[in-house]
């Protein structure tokens, strides 16, 4: 039998004013699917994603993860650090002042991997992305493929079994976006996650992807 990773019940998000920016959205995404979410900037799925990490809670309706309350109206009842969620934005937004090794052994510790074991478990994490021998590089002096690589990593530091990608293949040119699409499927089989891929693009990752969902004016069509 299946297991829902992800479901939001008549998600609804105002902002001032009651202006709704979302809303009404009910999804379920099963684990291990990889679902696109695409349409038009300013639809609302980035704000979806948001509401699915835990950022910014709903006015009304749930967010549930694995079966779990995650969020409520007005509420966010499961902390973002506790959803086991990983995110990849466009422009990496990685740390400019932590080397790539410093990146993860900074989110181990977080995590609460001991200290001993932190560092052996960074270098696989960069080798599984490919990018052992680039430990001692800062995010600045990276290529924009080799940064969302690292941006990868981190979000599987973080022990992800959602992924939340917002345009991240945005900076990058086609042999580097088909590159990063076929690590993602390589690790989304390995590790069973789940991932939602917000993009204006339906094209961009349709090969690897299971369904697609559109978004107009804050809801699915």
């Amino acid at each position: 039998m299946s297991e829902v990773a992800i479901r939001t019940c008549d998600v609804v998000i105002e902002v001032a004013r009651k202006r709704r920016i979302l809303g009404p959205v009910s999804i379920e995404i099963e684990r291990g699917e990889h679902v696109l979410l695409v349409g038009a900037s300013g639809c609302g799925k980035t704000t979806l994603l948001r509401a699915i990490a835990g950022l910014v809670p709903p006015t009304s309706g749930r967010v549930e993860l694995f079966g779990q309350l995650a969020s409520s109206a007005g509420r966010v009842d499961l902390r973002p650090e506790l959803r086991g969620i990983g995110m990849l934005f466009q422009e990496g937004a990685l740390w400019p002042h932590m080397t790539a090794l410093r990146t993860l052994l900074f989110v181990l510790a977080r995590r609460g991997v001991a200290r001993r074991d932190r560092r052996s478990r960074a270098s696989e994490l960069l080798e599984r992305v490919g990018l052992a021998g680039l430990e001692a590089r800062k995010p600045g002096t990276l290529s924009g493929g080799e940064a969302q690589r690292l941006a990868l990593a981190r979000a599987l530091a973080s022990d992800a079994r959602i992924l939340l990608l917002d345009e991240p293949l945005g900076p990058l040119d086609q042999d580097r976006r088909d590159e990063l699409l076929d690590q993602l499927h390589d690790l989304q089989r390995e590790l069973a996650l789940t991932i939602v891929h917000v993009t204006h693009d339906p094209a961009e990752a349709e090969r690897v992807a299971n369904r697609t969902l559109r978004m107009e004016g804050g809801v699915l069509i």
